[in-house]
């Protein structure tokens, strides 16, 4: 007993120098961290323009007559980040975290005569790969500025809620939008009109043609525009393929539009899980470049937006021509008018319904690519939450009717991106789906269906 106690106050003196050990490098590392978080503090002023990314999001705005140098900052999940405005009052800030950040202007850095109308901060929700808008009223001892102007989406200022520059920015958001959304809408009503199967899986086909872009051209380092003449023709042998190899033999077997859409839920999730096995569950860029802004007027876009509205419109045309001008479109007009008539007519049912699904797989690839490019970034859920607001465009414009499906994508894009102006982002959906329901209880065939007598 003598000899353990022994032994204790032989180890004492050396745990005492263990803690006086831990004290001592405490207190060295207390003023090291002191002078990392000044210096993180201290380069937090940003000076490059930001640009949205799968990592990064940006607040972004206008100071109208404010000039350059007024400070602009944010604070948030993380941490707080300066800019300053540059000659024409505009600012925009990076984050790499989401999440709400407020946002103050320094006053003291106004021009002499340019006060702020309201001292609140603007609360704002940041998600990475978008822009959000940060809206400030000033005035000047000769009346009001004007509202400071943003880029896309984010919730409205709390002073005004709308501004003329706000809405030109959302309306050209949600044409984009809406071109997009055709892209895939036309097919969807395609197949539709031709079979009568609401195709669940059809947002898959955008997220695959949007993944096989990245395997292509980030991966395998191929020429964005040869990767995505690669990428449409893939998608399309896919639907070729997926016609010759399940929707014939079901139709053959005459299943119900039941099972048929039952099959189309379950091909959604086996799609959905290959992409997540060999991409994985995170979000990937399509080119590792960051898309360089462009500034009409009030509206600021991205060159990658501009060329993919532009790529929208014509193929959009092409489309509406080939079904108009040409034997085979209106074969199929035929054919999504009246099946059974159509083929006692001679028209080969079978052949247009392949040629619908190949086609309609290679449009969803395109607007797959296309979104890839303009969100900078897709996953394996880009097409799941796109398929909503798909199914709104087709019923929206009138079920089985292409021209229908173009209008109704425009309206729900459209509708979407204007709702931001007053409601917060989350209610946009919501919004677009209302207005569906109105309309369908003042019109049930949708703006260009036709109207069926039952029984």
């Amino acid at each position: 007993m003598v000899s353990t106690t022994a032994t204790e106050r032989r180890s004492l003196p050396g745990i005492l120098l263990l803690f006086a050990a831990l004290i001592v490098a405490l207190l060295t590392f207390i003023p090291t961290a002191a002078h990392a978080e000044t210096t993180d503090d201290e380069s937090a002023m940003q000076t490059e323009v930001c640009a949205p990314s799968a990592t990064v999001g940006c607040l972004s705005g206008t100071l109208r007559d404010a000039g350059k140098g007024v400070v602009v900052s944010a604070t948030g999940p993380g941490g707080t980040v300066s800019t300053e405005t540059d000659d024409d009052g505009r600012w925009s800030l990076s984050v790499e975290q989401p999440g709400e950040y407020s946002v103050t202007v320094d006053a003291d850095t106004l021009p002499e005569g340019v006060t702020l109308r309201s001292d609140e901060p603007q609360v704002r929700s940041v998600t990475l790969g978008a822009n959000t808008a940060a809206l400030f009223s000033l005035e000047s001892s000769g009346g009001d500025t004007g509202d400071g102007g943003g880029t896309s989406g984010g919730s409205a200022s709390a002073d005004t809620g709308f501004n003329w520059d706000r809405l030109a920015q959302q309306a050209a958001s949600g044409l984009r939008l809406g071109l997009l959304l055709a892209l895939a809408a036309v097919g969807l009503s395609l197949i539709y009109g031709t079979t009568g199967i609401s195709n669940f899986a059809h947002g898959e086909l955008v997220t695959l043609g949007g993944l096989l872009a990245f395997v292509f051209a980030n991966l395998l380092g191929l020429n964005i525009w040869l990767a995505g003449l690669i990428v449409i023709v893939l998608c399309a042998a896919f639907g070729y393929t997926q016609d010759l190899a399940i929707w014939k033999p079901l139709r053959k077997k005459r299943l119900s539009l039941t099972q048929l859409m039952i099959v189309t839920i379950g091909m959604s999730l086996a799609l959905q899980y290959v992409f997540q096995f060999f991409i994985g569950a995170s979000t990937v860029r399509i080119v590792m470049a960051n898309p360089k802004p462009v500034q009409i007027g009030p509206v600021s876009l991205s060159q990658d937006s501009l060329i993919a509205m532009g790529i929208a419109v014509v193929v959009l045309v092409a489309v509406g021509l080939f079904l108009v001008k040409t034997r085979v479109g209106r074969a199929t007009r035929a054919v999504s008018d009246n099946p059974a008539l159509a083929a006692a007519s001679g028209i080969n049912v079978d052949g247009v319904i392949r040629l619908i699904w190949t086609a309609s797989a290679a449009l969803a690839g395109l607007a797959g690519i296309l979104l890839g490019l303009v969100l900078n970034g897709i996953n394996w859920m880009t097409g799941m939450q796109l398929l909503l607001l798909l199914f709104s465009a087709v019923t929206l414009g009138g079920l089985g009717t292409a021209f229908g499906a173009l209008f109704g994508a425009l309206i729900i894009g459209m509708t979407v991106e204007l709702t931001n102006i007053w409601l917060p982002g989350d209610f946009k959906y919501a919004t677009a789906l209302l207005l569906l329901i109105l309309l369908l209880l003042v019109r049930p065939q949708g703006l260009f269906g036709r109207k069926e007598r039952v029984g």
